[in-house]
Order: structure tokens, then sequence, then C-alpha cells
């Protein structure tokens, strides 16, 4: 208790001193997750990215709720066949860039600071980061690096693949790419080229790019520094306190925004983050959906529920091969009782069984409230189509014990194991899974030994990248409303997560190629039921749930709007009504 009243102490120090005092033209929100770089290169979490969609203006941008419908924004139009701006062969888009357009500092926004910074995006390529997102669709490249790390882009290529042509920028796609719009309406964020050169980044050459290539993310100027087109800019980022605040670009090209200050704070303790809310001090809370009830029928406060998600989350990744240098999450290295080998889930028997072994619809219910839909595979129903009746793991202690048995010739019976699970601290339902799936598995077996640990987010990250942890538990939000975004990234070779765990299966390679060549919406379907059986079969992931969203406000809080792609709030239409 003297630690809740400690943390809830200190946020309302913060919020005393910086918001001056809670007006109308002051927004304080209260988020779970930490923020890792402000450099739009780099930042792939969702906490940053729901922050820089505010200060970061793209060429196009959403229409209200809809995933794939656009309004033009950097961009005068939106490309179409009808009006010329999309080629025949669906490789060609060609963007008209609006005039007048003013970055943060003053200085005017130009095609050619359009054409850079997609340029940037794709060929810094840092480890971890969202430049396979256009890299793929424009060069046909999931990285700029093979196995080796050797670079394999030409930077030829590239500058012939966007182009400014007068007021226009031109992109070429490698083949043909249904859902760029919305990658670009999402991830293409602009930057001013000499304003980045000028501060030691990139200057926009050939000669120089490898030297930006896979770069350290506290090298960049922008990793704790912003200069955007968007409606809000950045006042400062406190690291250490996890604290960050966004002031009114009055020069915005659509209208000064109606809030004129904006308080983003990490509060990791979810009661904190209730009482926050519940007394008024914070506006926005990112609360757990365990605490939603609760607080349903407080005076002033109103809760968005069952909010459309693009996201699979909680899911559990098993790693091939594990990284056993100094490692504890192994134990001793060995099928002996007291740890577990680097290879340990290599068995498909050992997989099998932690499948069987998790409990899914208690978990909807319980650990989420019945806030979501069971999951069967990499993506949310809606996106593709699951039939019910396909082969699909269950909860079954009884075959999760007759796939323990068989694992590893029996040894892993009659030697038990030990291992950790990891999740990345302040993930409350990754948390829940992690202990469901530590009790049920320790059931079946007294040699069976299970530790859950939470690591802070960047070290979290560092260890899925080095493959440190044999079990862990993350999840997907999708980057764009299309399955190949779940697909590829779960199943594919080159895919975040593949990639993570050490995952090859070439068929499912090439039916992830297919089904995103294929524009025949029952072709496309049977390429993804396809995979779906070789997910199950190869047990490489334990799907939970496709969750719902959900947001906590206080009630004098008005122009929210929700939109499934969106990983944050975007605080442009919002405004608060005067305390009545």
């Amino acid at each position: 208790m003297k630690k809740l009243f400690f943390v809830w102490f200190v946020c309302l120090c913060f919020f005393c001193a910086c918001a001056e005092k809670q007006d109308n033209d002051t927004l304080i929100m209260a988020h779970g997750g930490e923020m890792q770089s402000l450099d739009p290169v780099f930042s792939y979490d969702g906490v940053t990215q729901g922050m820089m969609m505010n200060v970061y203006d793209t060429l196009l941008k959403f229409n209200g709720s809809s995933m794939n419908e656009f309004l033009p924004s950097l961009s005068t139009q939106v490309p179409t066949v009808e009006n010329g701006l999309i080629s025949r062969d669906g490789l060609t888009y060609t963007f008209p860039i609006r005039k007048g357009v003013k970055f943060h500092d003053g200085t005017e926004m130009t095609p050619e600071d359009v054409r850079y910074s997609i340029l940037r995006f794709i060929l810094s390529d840092v480890s971890g980061g969202p430049s396979s997102l256009l890299l793929e669709p424009i060069l046909g490249y999931s990285s700029t690096r093979d196995e080796q790390g050797n670079i394999v882009v030409d930077f030829k290529e590239a500058a012939e693949a966007v182009q400014v042509q007068g007021d226009n920028v031109v992109i070429r796609l490698k083949k043909p790419f249904a859902p760029f719009l919305g990658v670009l309406a999402r991830w293409g964020y602009v930057v001013p080229k000499n304003w980045v050169a000028a501060h030691g980044g990139w200057d926009g050459t050939e000669e120089t790019w490898k030297q930006f290539n896979n770069f350290e993310k506290q090298s960049s100027y922008l990793f704790d520094h912003m200069n955007g087109t968007g409606p809000f800019k950045l006042v400062r980022w406190d690291i250490s306190g996890r604290r960050l605040q966004l002031a009114a670009n009055e020069e915005y090209f659509e209208g000064a925004p109606r809030l004129k200050n904006i308080h983003m704070m990490t509060v990791t303790e979810p009661s904190t983050l209730r009482l926050l809310l519940e007394g008024g001090d914070v506006d926005i809370a990112e609360i757990p959906t365990q605490y939603a009830d609760q607080l349903k029928g407080t005076e002033g406060v109103v809760i968005y529920d069952n909010l459309p998600r693009l996201r699979t989350d909680p899911v559990i990744f098993f790693t091939l091969d594990v990284n056993a240098k100094g490692n504890p999450d192994i134990g001793s290295g060995k099928l002996d009782g007291n740890g577990i080998p680097p290879d340990f889930f290599s068995d498909l028997d050992v997989r099998k069984g932690f499948e069987y072994a998790f409990d899914y619809n208690s978990f909807l219910k319980e650990g989420l409230n019945g806030r979501g839909a069971r999951a069967y595979g990499p993506a949310p129903e809606g996106l593709v189509f699951y039939d019910k009746n396909d082969p699909h793991y269950d909860f079954d202690l009884k075959k999760a014990e007759e796939h323990f048995r068989k694992a590893w010739g029996g040894q892993v019976w009659d030697k038990g194991f030990a291992l950790t699970i990891t999740y990345n601290s302040g993930g409350f339902p990754r948390q829940m899974a992690a202990e469901m799936l530590k009790r049920n598995v320790e059931s079946i077996n007294p040699k069976f030994k299970v530790d859950v640990r939470g690591v802070m987010w960047a070290s979290f990250l560092e260890k899925t990248a080095a493959r440190q942890m044999p079990i862990w538990v993350r999840g997907w939000v999708g980057d764009y409303a299309d399955p190949h975004n779940f697909y590829f990234n779960f199943m594919h070779r080159d895919g975040r997560y593949s990639q993570a765990q050490g995952y090859q299966n070439p068929r499912a390679d090439e039916l992830v190629g297919k089904a995103l060549a294929e524009n025949n919406p029952a072709k496309r379907a049977k390429y993804y039921k396809e995979l779906q059986k070789i997910a199950y079969e190869d047990a490489m992931q334990i799907y939970t749930v496709h969750p719902t969203g959900l947001w906590a406000m206080r009630s004098r809080v008005k122009g929210f709007q929700d939109n499934p792609v969106f990983m944050g709030i975007y605080f442009y239409p919002m405004y608060k009504e005067s305390e009545k």
C-alpha cells in the first residue's frame, strides 16, 4: 500500500509541475508502456507510434474509423487507377505534394523531403525496426541485409524507385502490393532532409547511406528530437521519468488544434492508473480489461469498450535454438530436471504439450472478461475466415501429457525440466497468459518447473533479437489491414517473429508470397487456409485471443475517434468541455 501511495504521489507531483493546471487546453494521458525512440525509422512499439502520429504527418490519412478509405494529407490527392495516379499495372503511384506546409522549425516542406523520408525509412533498416513495411513493396526485400549482415540492396535501385518529378513524388513498386496505400498512410512519416543532415544524420547521398544502415538508436539526433508537420510538436521527453509533453502546432495547415498541451506518462501499476482516472488527475488512462467493469458507472468516467482491433495478443512463442551464453532462462542448459538444452523446443512433442496445456477459453473469459475472440491463427477473423472444424488446439491436459511423455524419447517425462517464460513488464494480459500456462504445465508433472519473469520493454526486445528467451509472450498489432502483415511476420522465414524463433518452412514461405500476389479473394483464402494447416502442424506459436480495444476517459473529453489501425489516440480532433 505504501508503494502504491508513493507511485500515486509521484504522478501527482509530475502533473502539477508539468501541466500548469487541469484546464480545457491541457490533456493528460497515463499509459502502461514505454517509449523507446522518437525516430520514425526506429520506433515500432505501440505507445511511441500512438504519440508519433500526432507529430508527423503522412501523405494520406485514414477516413474516420475506416481502415481502407483514405483522405489527402501531405498529398493533395488519393491515388487511384481512375484518376491516373496509379498505373494500370498497379506498380506506379504518383503523389502530388501539398505546397505551403511547414515543419515545426518553420521551414517549408518540399517534395524532396518526402522522397528523402521514404528512402531514409527503407535504407536505415535498424534491427527490430519497421523498415520492412515499405522496403518489401518498394524493393521486394524484407531486409537490406542478408543473414550474415551483408548489405544486399543497391542504392541506385532505391533512388530510381522513389523519385521527384516536378511537384510530385512518384513511387515504383517491385511488384503489385494491394495494401500499399494503407502502409504509406500509417508509416510514411515525413521529416526535413536538411534538418536531419545538419544534426549528423544521413545527407541523402549514395556515398554515405551505408553509414546509417542499422545504426544505434541513441546515436541519432532523432532519438530524442522531433521535427514534423503534424498538429502537435515535441516540447520535451524525460526518458528517466518516462514522461513526454507535446504542444499545439499553431501553424498546422489544417488549422490549429483545440488542445494546446498533451502530457503523456508511463504508469505501470494498473491500480494507480485507475485511481488517477477516478480522481480526475488524468483525462485518459490505458486501463487493463480486468479493471474496466470496476470503472463502469464511476461518475465522470466514460469507458469506450469492445473497440475493434487488428490484434492477436497474447501469443506464446517457442525459440528453436536458444542462445545459451550466460543465460539463466534455461537453467543448467541440460535436460536434467534443472534446466533445458538450447534446442529443447525443436522437439514437436514438447511444443504440442505446451499447446494443449493452455486454457484458451478460460483465459478469454477470466483474463479478458470476454472482451475479444478465441484465436485460431495469426490474423483476426475478418481479415481471414477460420473454419472452426479445421484442426486446432484446445485445452486438454491428457493430450498434453501424452506429448510430454513422448518428448525427447521419454526423457522430458522422466527427468523433468526447468525454464523461464518471459513477458514484458506492464503487459498485464501477457503476464496472465504466462502464469496460466505455468500453472497448467506444472500440474501435469511435479518435475516440470516453470518460472515467470517480466522484463522492461527495451531489454525484452534485445533478448528477443538475441534469441535468449526459450519461451516468451508477445503479441501483434496489425500495421495495416491485410492478412499478409500477420502471416508474413508469424510464418515467413524473414518475418519478425519467425526470425526470432529460428523458424523456417519453405512451403509456408511459398504460400505467403502467393497469397500476397493474388488478387482473387477466393484463391487468396485457399492459400491462407493451407497456411493455417501448416501453423497447426508445426505448432510454433500458441495463439490465444484477438482482444478488442478499450479506452477509459473523463467524460469532459470529447472528439475521440477510434480506428483499428491506430496504435494510440489521434489527439487533433479532441477537446475538453469545461468543468460543470
